[in-house]
């Protein structure tokens, strides 16, 4: 018996509304928790109980106390999971963060200099959370008061040497970090610790069975559900992280009071609002949090607990509070919307085809209006990872179980057209290719979804690959910055089958270097948005120049609270400093640990000596990478150099300077002019 131990909330309030009972097809709890409005028509005007105290009041009044949140379990290691557990635990250091998954190959390469995952900035915030840090001192003086940089225009030079002075007599010392971010399989003994239990599991499109391809497959996030209710304290706070359909917190408390009767939970959503590429950035400078909770005093409470892990770094202004339901209906509402405006684009790109206009013209016209913005305008092969499509489908099928035909139409249509802008480019690569792909070669660029991740999941370039496939060429030849070539081949080997590889037999081939895997190409797509691809000179008297060149970041010296600087600052000082040394540095402020020593059979050390693939993955992220050399590639092509651009990152007038032939969704070239 797990022992009792301080409520997070009055154990009156249990359960939700009597009209918020859960009903699912053929009662299987395993998929989307659906509404029949024809067997229950009352709860669609229920309304929620009439509180004396809003929500908001109660987070933001100061003589209300909200329970103190020192130990949190996330479950689920992945790209939800992973990077938000590692930030809460980064601006919280008093808080320990526990990530659990039963998948030890994860946990191990989280543990390690190998996170499973790249995201920019990821590696910094790890070595601190979860390896800890040394004590250092700093210096709370701007650079631009350094006598090396030249006083200020605005400041005269004795004002600002009386400035520095003043600044470098009060030297900053900040103290050691013990670690407070861990990394474990053990799934039972961490929920049973936690205060907060994150759920943060992957909820997939159901492939089978009631709803296939639309509904969502809640058969993981029950599972957990399950283990959460057996294992987690009473009183402790259940929280949605993970992306679910309206009403699930129905299905969460029906789970928590069948396994636990009797036991005060408390049941939170707070939907993650994460790009891949700028999770980091998102989670560090979030625009918005979102919390959504009970119509309760006790659902109140544990909103407000929630709320107080945040304000460590989030403004409160920024802390969004709404009941529970509909802040499961803002997250599918979020990715559909920008969903639909990637496939409206798309649409109108086919328009510029017929027509002569350019796509990007149109885009850039009715972005000045205010109103539209310029926003997930950039007309392409259409929208890819784990969240738009599935999202999309999930709305999809709540309006088909609501009996809003019309809305679940027209929201299937953004579907519709993202499919039919992936099949037109594909389908215009073999028509200019005179129709077959019979002894010829075709180069990949790019094959995680979007550009700055690994992240490969609903990748277009999978697709892509899997329809070239069938048209029987000589090679497919497969390159990408990001993804490790022996992680993308074991991928391919299981959506498209092991016969399509070269190894055995096949004609796809995955590259560590786009020079190879373009050497002798027929044809060159660019499916992934890279800035490595776009075709800016990347030469400067014999120098190479990075892909971005150093913005120079600010200084973010003299810190707002001198005597104690946020770790967010600390962390922006941190990229300055690594920024603007002359010598290649990870740790400029002397602050770092060593790294978790990897065992002598790593299997992530043995890819790297054997594939030669050093620099893949979070510890890459300081490392510049350089744009190809297109005058290099064209050389090695075959005639009659043709390059596919499906995400308008190449300059056309440019690229047939140099002798190719260009097709680009949207964009006009000479080619069939």
């Amino acid at each position: 018996m797990i022992p009792a131990s301080p409520s997070f909330a009055d154990s009156e309030e249990i359960a939700l509304d009597g009209s918020t009972r859960p009903t699912t097809p053929e009662e299987s709890s395993s998929s989307s928790p659906i509404l029949r409005p024809q067997d229950d028509p009352g709860h669609l005007t229920s309304k929620p109980r009439n509180n004396s105290r809003s929500l908001a009041s109660t987070l933001f009044d100061t003589n209300t106390r909200t329970p103190p949140v020192r130990n949190i379990c996330c479950v689920g290691a992945g790209y939800v999971g992973g990077p938000t557990a590692a930030v809460i635990a980064f601006q919280n250091p008093h808080i320990r963060v526990t990530v659990v998954d039963r998948d030890e190959k994860r946990i191990r390469r989280w543990n390690s200099q190998h996170p499973p995952i790249y995201e920019p900035g990821l590696n910094d915030i790890l070595r601190i959370a979860r390896d800890g840090s040394r004590e250092f001192a700093v210096n709370n003086v701007s650079n631009k008061c350094d006598a090396s940089e030249g006083a200020s225009e605005a400041t005269p030079a004795s004002e600002c040497d009386g400035q520095c002075e003043a600044q470098k007599e009060a030297a900053i010392s900040v103290g050691a970090r013990q670690p407070n971010l861990f990394f474990t399989t053990d799934v039972a003994k961490s929920i049973s610790e936690a205060d907060v239990v994150l759920v943060a599991v992957n909820t997939p499109t159901k492939s089978r069975g009631s709803g296939a391809g639309s509904a969502t497959d809640m058969a993981a996030f029950e599972a957990v559900t399950a283990v959460v209710a057996q294992h987690a304290r009473p009183g402790a706070i259940i929280v949605e992280k993970s992306t679910v359909p309206c009403r699930t917190a129905q299905l969460v408390q029906s789970t928590l009071a069948l396994h636990r009767p009797g036991v005060h939970f408390e049941v939170l959503s707070n939907p993650e609002f994460l790009a891949a590429g700028t999770a980091i950035k998102d989670l560090l400078y979030a625009d918005r949090i979102l919390i959504g909770s009970n119509n309760t005093p006790s659902g109140y409470r544990a909103a407000g607990a929630l709320a107080s892990v945040y304000a460590s770094w989030i403004p409160r202004s920024r802390i969004i509070t709404t009941n529970i339901f509909s802040s499961e209906l803002a997250k599918l509402v979020a990715n559909s919307m920008l969903a639909q405006r990637i496939s409206s684009i798309n649409s109108i790109a086919a328009v510029c085809d017929a027509t002569g206009a350019d796509v990007d013209e149109v885009a850039s016209a009715i972005g000045a209006d205010p109103r539209i913005g310029s926003k997930f305008l950039k007309a392409g092969i259409g929208f890819g990872g784990s969240c738009f499509k599935k999202d999309v489908l999930s709305l999809v099928y709540l309006a088909e179980t609501l009996i809003l035909p019309e809305v679940a139409e027209y929201w299937r249509a953004v579907i519709t057209m993202n499919e039919f802008a992936r099949n037109r480019f594909v389908a215009r690569v073999i028509q200019c290719l005179t129709n077959t792909l019979a002894g010829k070669k075709v180069t990949v660029l790019g094959y995680a979804f979007k550009k700055d991740t690994n992240d490969t999941r609903e990748s277009p370039a999978l697709d892509i690959i899997r329809t070239l496939e069938a048209e029987g060429p000589k090679e497919i030849a497969i390159f990408d910055p990001c993804c490790i070539p022996s992680q993308m081949a074991d991928e391919i080997r299981r959506f498209v089958g092991p016969e399509v590889l070269k190894e055995n037999g096949g004609p796809v081939a995955v590259y560590g270097d786009a020079y190879a895997a373009c050497q002798g190409s027929d044809a060159v797509l660019i499916t992934t948005e890279f800035d490595e691809f776009k075709n800016t000179p990347n030469t400067k008297d014999g120098l190479t120049i990075p892909v971005r060149p150093k913005a120079r970041l600010p200084d973010p010296r003299p810190f707002g609270q001198a005597d104690e600087p946020t770790e967010n600052e600390l962390l922006a000082l941190h990229s300055y400093l690594v920024q603007s040394s002359e010598t290649a540095t990870d740790d400029p402020l002397d602050r770092l640990n060593a790294v978790p020593p990897c065992s002598e059979d790593c299997p992530d050390c043995q890819v790297e000596k054997v594939t030669g693939t050093k620099g893949y993955g979070a510890s890459s992220e300081h490392v510049p990478k350089t744009r190809v050399d297109w005058k290099k590639i064209y050389a090695h092509m075959n005639k009659p150099h043709w390059v596919f651009d499906g995400r308008g990152v190449l300059d056309i007038a440019s690229m047939e300077r140099l002798g190719f032939r260009v097709e680009s969704v949207g964009r006009q070239s000479r080619a069939f002019q």
